[in-house]
């Protein structure tokens, strides 16, 4: 951007922060931590912690790169990066294979704490997983979807950098003129809005599995030489999340109780005139980067862990945080499902002080899990002893 750009866009960042400051934003949900002992937490006996220990070693590098003072998760806990940092040197030295070990470390250098929104400490969590796609680098007749990089003019205006308060808050769009404007919907993408601009990191066959794909953020695009590309999240255009299937519930064209990712797909597929424009419905558009080496990469900057990796809303819990969950398996729902996670991902539709999205890896058995989960269930919030809430 040139500097006479960064003079006009400086000027209309502070102009939209004194609007915002006019409007006074609503503060976040109300949100409790409540500390509770270990025993308090259902079969924390029955998990093997060794297996959270070594995702939460990942996290230990991203929180020990912080500056000490700065401030992680939400206001009310009082918590910094430097909290974290005798806990993660304690962690590098524990065998992850030695299960009471890794207990052990939990249970004396982190205290759990319940977690409760405004409706108490029950809440949503469901699935996600690393999709599988096929693809070209360049557009044939049948590889003629694009997946687009992230445009150099996409601006994303951190509102915590203004006030402490609006921590989490964010406005994305490009600079026209003086101006911070909207970045185009997905339907104006679709249409060829970003088309001409060597934007195209790879194109793939299918419109809906590309739809998907904006979803769950990550995946793998397989060549036709057999060559696998993985692909990550690098932005978004700034446009709400629209959760398509609460859309066909609302028209009654899947039951909410059958509601799936698996039920979507099928409508899609058997209603191909009506599906681009129920598609268009969610304006939220995902770009993307090449991975190279080990991923999927979730939004702290670490490889997610399969089972172990818990997207969640950054504005209550911490990124790199520990969280004992309580929940029910989707491919069994009358058999609990209670592990150690971490928190290492954020997505567009998870909001809330008691909500998650489980990374359940990659395949089929990935797939069918992370597409039927739609749980009820509640976590706690495991953070270091001098970290105190109110």
């Amino acid at each position: 951007m040139s500097p006479l750009r960064v003079r006009r866009f400086a000027s209309t960042a502070a102009t939209i922060a004194g609007l915002l400051a006019a409007c006074a934003p609503p503060a976040p949900a109300p949100v409790s931590f409540a500390p509770v002992s270990y025993t308090e937490l259902a079969d924390w006996s029955g998990d093997n912690p060794g297996d959270a220990l070594a995702a939460f070693r990942r996290s230990c590098t991203r929180l020990a790169a912080l500056p000490p003072g700065t401030a992680v998760g939400h206001p009310s806990l009082h918590a910094r990066a430097g909290d974290w940092r005798g806990v993660c040197r304690e962690a590098r030295r524990i065998d992850t294979s030695d299960r009471a070990a890794a207990r052990r470390f939990f249970e004396t250098r982190l205290t759990p704490h319940r977690v409760e929104g405004p409706d108490g400490p029950e809440g949503l969590f469901t699935g996600y997983f690393e999709a599988e796609l096929r693809g070209a680098r360049k557009p044939t007749q049948r590889y003629r979807i694009p997946l687009y990089k992230r445009p150099d003019d996409l601006i994303s205006v951190d509102l915590g950098t203004f006030r402490r308060e609006w921590d989490g808050q964010r406005i994305v769009g490009r600079v026209d003129g003086d101006r911070l404007v909207p970045y185009p919907a997905r339907a104006e993408i679709d249409g060829g809005a970003l088309a001409g601009r060597g934007l195209e990191l790879l194109w793939v066959d299918d419109p809906v599995d590309a739809f998907f794909l904006h979803i769950q953020g990550s995946g793998r695009v397989v060549l036709a030489d057999g060559e696998t590309l993985r692909v990550g999240f690098d932005g978004r255009n700034g446009h709400a999340y629209t959760a398509i299937g609460r859309e066909l519930i609302r028209r009654g064209a899947i039951p909410a109780e059958d509601m799936s990712m698996q039920a979507i797909r099928a409508w899609l597929a058997a209603h191909p005139a009506e599906a681009p424009s129920l598609m268009a419905m969610n304006e939220s558009y995902i770009f993307f980067r090449a991975i190279e080496g080990p991923g999927p990469i979730g939004a702290q900057g670490v490889v997610l862990t399969s089972g172990r990796s818990l997207a969640v809303d950054p504005r209550f819990i911490p990124l790199g945080a520990p969280l004992w969950l309580e929940t029910t398996d989707p491919r069994e729902p009358s058999r609990p499902l209670r592990r150690l996670v971490v928190a290492q991902d954020t997505g567009s539709a998870i909001t809330g002080a008691v909500r998650g999205d489980l990374f359940w890896g990659s395949g089929d058995a990935a797939a069918a899990a992370a597409g039927a989960m739609k749980q009820p269930g509640r976590y706690y919030l495991l953070l270091p002893f001098r970290v105190r809430s109110e």
